[in-house]
């Protein structure tokens, strides 16, 4: 399957600058398939050395950082001859190797004529526990499940991708029910590549729940093993509610959902896992919309996606039927899915997503961007019949900021100078084709 990211690896190959490359996701968004793949298509050879089942793997890093002697172990564990240039050493699942990381810096410094590829289900979380960490000696990178783009590909859709990417708005309205029925189809599978794969191959709507639940508890099992019995609790306590937490017209992430009496100081190292961990996405309220965003951030309130709609709908147990058949898909659940679909789009484009919203007046716009030398407002809207309202008032109020919105809903593309609109279906910025 097609996936954008390759791009981003064809140039790191190529660049003079390349250092060991360090590939972050969550478990199942198709890292080590990735990682495999570019090999193939862009080396002689591959060596891939899984840090966690190989035992010889895990401890090759202990004794020395000596280049050498780590490749020929690497050569005795694959059969294969580690060359410059020609071949792509993979560490996968690294953090299970002690000091595996650190010896990342190694490489570089030492050895940069090999190309050293290092990816793990768990290895944010690993970061985020002070793993030693080669600060300033790696490239980094983050794969995302497939987007609505890559989606269409997998499908086979390459007329309606193209169509998407030629920017010809006036087409893409002509061919706007074809458009929604391909994303009433994504909302319901989403973008885990397995569960893409077994979809294209068979349309089977319950093997595609089956995937999605094996996924989630793939998820839970990771959690039982590398958090203490505690933690776990709250952590799983935590994911379980962010369904409840979507549906709510106010989506800012409120601890009492979890449950009753619930403090912030229980449940922060909790979200924090979760976030390192690359199953779910923390948004922040930023205080005013102004650049840069992060010097605007509160600390104190917060949005939390997951990764992928597929699984927010097998979290849901929404029916197969209401998402791909029902003509009020998108208006029913709008509340988890709209909002849930677009932060996947703005993450998997590398966005940064903020919001914003005014407790006295309970006014709220949904996500703001910082894109080249733009603040951006996102409104996002499940239907046709839309109003920007808090949008619209916080652009008049502030003109100082020169700011122009950005609506995302169903209606067709427009400008009213003030605001864009764009469909959900054709997801752009400014300055992108």
């Amino acid at each position: 399957m097609d996936r954008i990211i390759t791009q981003k690896l064809e140039a790191w190959k190529e660049s003079k600058t390349r250092k060991p490359l360090i590939l972050l996701g969550a478990r199942q968004v198709g890292k080590t398939w990735i990682m495999k793949d570019f090999g193939k298509n862009h080396y002689r050879n591959v060596a891939y050395v899984n840090c966690d089942e190989q035992p010889l793997a895990k401890s090759m890093f202990e004794a020395d950082y000596n280049i050498p002697r780590i490749l020929l172990i690497v050569q005795a564990i694959t059969g294969v001859l580690v060359e410059p240039a020609n071949t792509l050493l993979i560490f996968d699942e690294i953090q299970e190797a002690p000091r595996g990381l650190h010896c990342l810096k190694y490489f570089c410094e030492n050895a940069p004529e090999y190309h050293v590829m290092a990816a793990g289900s768990l290895l944010g979380v690993a970061l985020g526990h002070k793993e030693s960490y080669p600060v300033g000696k790696v490239n980094m990178l983050r794969l995302h499940p497939m987007n609505f783009e890559e989606f269409l590909l997998a499908l086979g859709e390459k007329q309606m991708y193209n169509i998407l990417k030629s920017g010809d708005k006036g087409l893409q309205s002509i061919m706007k029910p074809k458009f929604i029925e391909l994303l009433r189809q994504y909302y319901f599978v989403g973008g885990m590549p397995e569960v893409v794969r077994s979809y294209v191959e068979n349309r089977d709507l319950k093997e595609v729940r089956g995937l999605q639940n094996d996924i989630i508890e793939s998820y839970r099992r990771d959690i039982s093993k590398h958090a203490t019995k505690s933690e776990a609790v709250r952590i799983n306590q935590v994911l379980d509610s962010i369904p409840s937490q979507l549906a709510k017209e106010n989506k800012k992430f409120i601890y009492g959902v979890i449950k009753e009496g619930a403090r912030a100081a229980q449940y922060e190292l909790a979200i924090q896992w979760l976030v390192d961990a690359g199953i779910v996405y923390k948004v922040p309220r930023v205080s005013t919309m102004k650049m840069p965003l992060k010097a605007y951030e509160d600390l104190g309130a917060f949005k939390l996606f997951l990764l992928d709609c597929g699984l927010l709908g097998l979290m849901e147990d929404t029916p197969a039927a209401q998402v791909i058949a029902s003509d009020n898909a998108f208006t029913e659940y709008k509340g988890a899915f709209t909002e849930q679909y677009v932060h996947q789009q703005l993450a998997s484009a590398g966005i940064k997503a903020y919001y914003w919203s005014n407790a006295k007046t309970s006014a709220e716009i949904d996500f703001v961007i910082q894109h080249e030398n733009r603040v951006i407002p996102v409104e996002v809207k499940a239907e046709e019949n839309v109003r920007a309202k808090s949008m619209a008032e916080y652009i008049k109020n502030n003109p100082e900021l020169h700011l122009k919105g950005l609506r995302i809903s169903m209606k067709d593309y427009i400008d009213q100078g003030w605001m864009e609109n764009i469909p959900l279906y054709a997801i752009t910025l400014p300055g992108q084709s």
